[in-house]
């Protein structure tokens, strides 16, 4: 997680966040109120990342039609909890090649909840629990 939290992993995270755009997650917070989220609330969230305290808010659900008539369901994380992943993401992909997740889906699919496998809080804590070891 040091390596997730260093400061050039951090900003290269927040641009991908902010380029990516996005909705507010269950928290409100739009994408371009981030900077001045982690400015003033970085140290506190680096420790419990470091610490493996950290736990995500819960997804904002929304539904979105489909073509044929039924409603796809979609879980929107907050704009904090995506640029955590991102920078846990970076650091994946930088030791373990760029296809990490496309390469080891299948071994863990079940387990992070890819298949409708609880509430989208709980697949983020399984996915970090996954990847700290916590």
């Amino acid at each position: 997680m040091e390596e997730v939290c260093e400061q050039g992993n951090c900003k290269q995270a927040l641009a991908r966040v902010k380029a990516n755009k996005g909705s507010p997650g269950v928290d409100g917070m739009i994408v371009h109120e981030l900077p001045g989220h982690l400015k003033q609330h970085w140290p506190a969230i680096r420790e419990q990342l470091l610490s493996g305290t950290y736990r995500p808010q819960p997804v904002r659900r929304v539904e979105i039609p489909k073509p044929d008539g039924g409603v796809r369901k979609l879980g929107i994380p907050t704009v904090l909890d995506r640029f955590i992943q991102q920078a846990v993401m970076q650091v994946l992909q930088r030791q373990m090649g760029p296809n990490v997740f496309r390469t080891q889906l299948w071994v863990s699919s079940w387990a992070i909840g890819a298949s409708g496998g609880g509430s989208g809080a709980e697949v983020h804590r399984r996915r970090l629990s996954l990847v700290c070891g916590s």
